[in-house]
């Protein structure tokens, strides 16, 4: 090539030349943000460790301090003055990035509280937190100081709805950047908005995400759970995140605490969307949702199937229908909560628990999973096409709520089913390297990616899984699938694909 061909090519812009420039500084500068929050955010802890006199404040202070450091750099030096423009790719990218730095930030008080044994178990029990898993290489949680007990259920409630959507909610001057985040965090999914502007559409969300867990609080404080359990448990519940004050589940509390706790899971497997419609007293609005019917619809039948089954091998028919109820509602909504087994198990109860924690919750909602309504477009999919087989002429299209789903979001849906179960079966081909038995490594794949946590199938079929156990290497392999689950896959997929990095 000439000189002369050379310095043309040297002149001319760096779109012409296919190569993408990135808007690092925003990057940095939107990151930076988050970490300045949540050094705010460790007051609550704090306030608990100088209340109980737990002898963590030090450890929570030099956290928040160092947390805050690091925000105030990234966003008034390395990202000061940013230009807030971000296009559609590089919103993957910063999802990727937040869902990285912060829970790699989050490992700081258990570092220097001395709890965990090694970097990896922090990084696992942060990720396990932000990510609203609620897998954990705690043994006994009852050991922990009630600071950091409270810190790790928060960092769930954080997760729960999302890291980016704080962002949406505080800053109006994004604009078209604040629909680009919110399209990438709900990467899989189409979220309904409660309002035209996106911004008051988040805040509307956050509020109804605070009014639920306040209200639960209140409630479990009624029913006589103590407070720092109170909050632990509700923050853990609307996120549907699992962490647990204790070792042995719930089984010490009252039946009324039961209740309340099993209510509010069934709350959080449901669309944020709905739950406004719930609060703002549209009901007849909110019944006509075809995911919300047939949420309700497969969890009513999945309790009727479990409590017929375990009546059928022995156990008493009240003990069957309650622990059926809370069995369920904790794996649709994949909170991962767990009782004491009944003193008889039946296999039929494995086979739909494994079923239901592949399902997962409605689409918006804080919960894990493939998604009842990714679910129902595929059901519909395939009965539409053996209709078409039986009539080649007749004309048939899907429709959700009475919309018709576009061709492109089905061939994404199916993409997303293929890519969650290869996920899951090279996740369990890994962790049978790792040492651990075929059963078990597909369910804590399943699981994790499912953001379930701790399965109720492997605690109720008798196995004593604990993480804390397992090697370096299978526990890396847990936390990338659950930030792959809670990242919907489609992040992943997409900064690491060759496409990602081409011209747009």
């Amino acid at each position: 090539m000439s000189q002369h061909k050379i310095n043309r090519i040297k002149e001319l812009p760096v779109e012409r030349l296919g190569i993408r420039k990135f808007n690092f500084k925003l990057i940095v500068h939107i990151t930076g943000i988050l970490l300045t929050w949540m050094s705010i955010s460790m007051v609550l802890p704090l306030a608990v460790s100088l209340h109980s006199h737990d002898g963590a404040q030090f450890a929570i202070i030099a956290s928040a301090l160092l947390i805050l450091m690091a925000g105030m750099l990234l966003r008034n030096i390395l990202g000061r003055n940013p230009d807030y423009e971000l296009k559609e790719m590089e919103s993957y990218w910063i999802t990727a990035i937040i869902w990285i730095v912060v829970p790699i930030c989050g490992t700081l008080p258990y570092l220097f509280l001395g709890d965990m044994a090694s970097f990896t178990d922090a990084a696992f029990e942060s990720f396990s937190g932000f990510t609203t898993t609620g897998s954990s290489v705690v043994p006994y949680p009852e050991e922990l100081p009630p600071s950091l007990l409270v810190y790790r259920s928060f960092t769930q409630w954080i997760g729960g709805i999302g890291l980016l959507l704080f962002v949406v909610a505080i800053f109006s001057n994004l604009g078209l950047t604040s629909r680009q985040l919110f399209d990438a965090e709900f990467s899989g999914t189409q979220q309904r908005r409660l309002h035209p502007h996106l911004s008051k559409s988040v805040s509307r969300l956050w509020r109804i995400y605070t009014i639920i867990t306040l209200l639960m609080m209140v409630l479990l404080l009624v029913t006589g759970v103590p407070i720092v359990d109170s909050i632990c448990i509700a923050f853990s519940t609307v996120s549907t995140g699992g962490f647990l004050p204790y070792h042995d589940g719930l089984s010490m509390l009252s039946n009324g605490s039961l209740m309340v706790i099993t209510i509010f899971m069934i709350l959080s497997g449901i669309s944020l969307a709905e739950l406004y419609l719930l609060i703002t007293g549209r009901w007849r609005q909110m019944a006509r949702d075809q995911e919300l019917r047939t949420y309700l619809g497969l969890m009513f039948l999945s309790v009727a199937v479990c409590s017929i089954a375990f009546i059928s091998v022995g156990n008493k028919p009240s003990e069957s229908i309650r622990y059926s109820l809370f069995h369920i509602a904790s794996t649709m909504s994949s909170c991962g909560f767990y009782l004491p087994k009944l003193g008889h198990w039946s296999f039929l109860v494995s086979v739909f628990t494994f079923m239901l924690i592949i399902i997962g919750a409605s689409a918006g909602s804080t919960g894990g999973g493939i998604k009842i309504w990714r679910v129902m477009t595929v059901t519909k999919y395939i009965g539409n096409y053996v209709t078409r087989m039986l009539h080649p002429n007749a004309v048939i299209c899907i429709k959700m709520n009475k919309k018709v789903v576009e061709k492109e979001y089905i061939n994404k849906i199916f993409a997303y089913v293929f890519l969650y179960l290869s996920f899951i079966v090279i996740g369990a081909f890994v962790l049978t390297l790792c040492g651990s038995s075929i059963p078990d490594a597909i369910c804590m794949a399943a699981a994790n990616i499912s953001n379930l946590g701790p399965s109720p199938l492997i605690n109720n079929l008798g196995g004593d899984l604990e993480y804390a156990m397992l090697p370096d290497l299978a526990k890396w392999t847990i936390t990338v699938l659950m930030l792959a689950g809670r990242l919907e896959l489609f992040v992943l997929i997409a900064i690491f694909s060759p496409a990602y990095w081409r011209r747009r």
